[in-house]
């Protein structure tokens, strides 16, 4: 054996050896070939996070009037009015809530037309409820409940009440 510890191939076991290497694919393109000096090892590269980018889900469309036809029905009584609900002496935030709970309700139970009562104000005050009503219905948790809406006729409130439109609820049946 020579000093250094590695023993010497005879022959024999030179041609097994270089037909068994010839027979064989590398693990990995990375490792070192056997004819190419070691190289030392590099700092480990930093993984990259992959973000998959989720496009959003589509936003309901643009609120809407109900339409001259309905309107003029809803106005004469010839058609249903499906809820009502009165937001009189509620602050603004119990007034958010309840038309919020009202309008899930509805949507769950099928009404297609409910009646929102906010009142025109009084003497000193203007109206806050009635202000509000049409910039919560923009709000995206109400888009998904809401058609659209429209002042009330004068029979049903006029400037203190609003007819909404209910959109038909999805859940699987």
């Amino acid at each position: 054996m020579p000093r250094d510890g590695k023993r010497v191939l005879n022959d024999d076991e030179r041609v097994l050896w270089s037909t068994v290497t010839k027979s064989i694919a590398p693990l990995r393109e990375q490792l070192a070939q056997p004819d190419e000096p070691e190289k030392t090892p590099a700092k480990p590269e930093r993984r990259e996070r992959v973000t998959i980018a989720v496009p959003p889900p589509p936003a309901p469309p643009p609120l809407s009037p109900l339409g001259r036809r309905k309107r003029t029905r809803v106005a004469r009584g010839k058609e249903t009015i499906d809820g009502r609900l009165d937001l009189h002496g509620l602050t603004q935030s119990e007034a958010h809530a309840a038309l919020l709970r009202f309008l899930r309700q509805a949507a769950e139970r099928g009404a297609r037309l409910v009646l929102v009562i906010t009142g025109k104000g009084g003497e000193g005050e203007r109206g806050v409820l009635r202000r509000q009503l049409p910039h919560w219905l923009a709000l995206p948790e109400f888009r998904a409940l809401v058609i659209g809406f429209e002042q009330a006729a004068i029979r049903h409130g006029g400037e203190g009440a609003w007819y909404i439109s209910v959109r038909r609820s999805r859940t699987p049946e």
